[in-house]
């Protein structure tokens, strides 16, 4: 099983965790070579899927040339995979601990840091639903509100946010400190806080997984 990872400082994995988080976009590593370049998806027996390599996988293929393509890019979970929810040790829970301690150790890295837990330790799993493929900004305002964005519903002219971890001198504090007129304005922000300064003005490709909670 793999592993996905959501980002704790703006409350990701708990929006995720609550059921309130359904959906994410993941940055493609492969962006078309050129403007004229469109996208082709191989063909294959739907009943194949689990060991078809090239499920959801796709090419960009020059339009001018069609003998003319890139190699094959594969999505990094398929659509019907079973997921692990990726959390610290630490943040698993009590009930948890013992079996991760027998398994790993009290010792061991993940207790603190979950880019080195082991997947089928983790007490949630997401599935995902669909993936498809689209550019950052197509995003609709129904799907900012799938990604984690909160409608405050309070009726004022800034009532779009998203959680922020703000380190102070009492402690962490969750708060909605970034309020934004429009949904995608407030996704934008985030997207930018997420994965750089810059990421909603440049438009990248990107993958989008429907999830739904399943544990």
């Amino acid at each position: 099983m793999k592993k996905i990872m959501f980002n704790d400082r703006f409350g990701l994995t708990k929006a995720v965790l609550e059921g309130r988080k359904t959906q994410t976009r993941r940055i493609m590593k492969t962006q078309p070579p050129y403007e004229n370049f469109d996208i082709a998806f191989p063909v294959f027996e739907e009943e194949n899927w689990r060991i078809n390599p090239l499920y959801n996988a796709f090419c960009w293929v020059n339009k001018d040339n069609t003998a003319v393509y890139t190699d094959w890019i594969r999505p990094q979970f398929k659509e019907r995979e079973t997921v692990a929810v990726a959390q610290s040790y630490h943040d698993c829970g009590v009930p948890r601990w013992d079996i991760i301690s027998q398994a790993v150790g009290a010792t061991a890295a993940g207790w603190n840091n979950k880019m080195f837990v082991r997947a089928d330790l983790m007490p949630h799993q997401i599935r995902i639903t669909n993936v498809r493929i689209e550019r950052l900004q197509d995003i609709s305002d129904e799907d900012c509100l799938r990604e984690g964005i909160t409608d405050m519903g309070e009726g004022g002219s800034l009532r779009y946010s998203f959680a922020e971890n703000i380190k102070q001198t009492t402690g962490d504090i969750i708060a909605f400190s970034n309020n934004f007129a429009t949904a995608k304005e407030s996704f934008a922000c985030l997207i930018d806080k997420v994965s750089g300064k810059g990421t909603w003005e440049s438009n990248p490709y990107v993958w989008v997984y429907d999830f739904e909670l399943i544990k």
